[in-house]
């Protein structure tokens, strides 16, 4: 385990073979490693908390209202069945007094007359219904899950390229080094 654990830190000690770009590396992926987790840690619950945030405030400010059904409901070319929504024109009257006309969805079942409920925003117009607790904790979690796991991909991404330019930096020093011992001992290879 110890001799593993040795190699695996090469880059950290001292060897007459190590180059400086070997230390680059090792602190590059060290560093890389270290935002990795906490950068993807920090984006996640960032995005989690402001999509929770959003989603209350959009809660908050839905409410809803007793509306009338003004004209049928436009159906398909089949009737639907009694459980389906269909686009109707409604009519309702806010608190300050103010009616106001819409398209909502309403029961397919349902004639002009009828009364039905319907979800206003904060400045009194229609909106759907607000996402339920339960899926806006889903939507949260999924939506950081993916900022987290984004943010770990473009520090990696980026490690990545850092370390292919010092690997194709490396490969022409050795390339350089390799043409000077050829001279010296008089010969060429390739």
């Amino acid at each position: 385990m110890t001799r593993r654990a040795g190699v695996w830190l090469w880059r950290w000690r001292r060897n007459p073979l190590r180059r400086t770009s070997d230390v680059v590396e090792a602190w590059i992926l060290l560093v890389a490693w270290a935002l990795a987790v906490a950068g993807g840690l920090v984006a996640g619950l960032l995005t989690a908390g402001a999509m929770q945030n959003s989603a209350d405030r959009v809660r908050a400010q839905s409410r809803t209202v007793p509306a009338v059904l003004t004209q049928e409901a436009t159906h398909g070319a089949a009737r639907p069945t009694s459980s389906a929504l269909v686009w109707g024109t409604v009519r309702w009257t806010e608190p300050d007094g103010s009616t106001h006309t819409g398209r909502a969805r309403v029961p397919a079942t349902a004639r002009p007359g009828t009364s039905v409920t319907v979800w206003t925003n904060g400045r009194g117009g229609l909106t759907s219904p607000p996402a339920s607790p339960a899926d806006t904790a889903f939507q949260s979690a999924l939506g950081g899950l993916w900022a987290g796991t984004a943010a770990v991909g473009l520090v990696v991404g980026g490690s990545k390229l850092v370390r292919a330019r010092l690997d194709h930096r490396r490969f022409e020093q050795w390339a350089d080094e390799w043409a000077r011992m050829d001279t010296r001992w008089g010969r060429k290879t390739g």
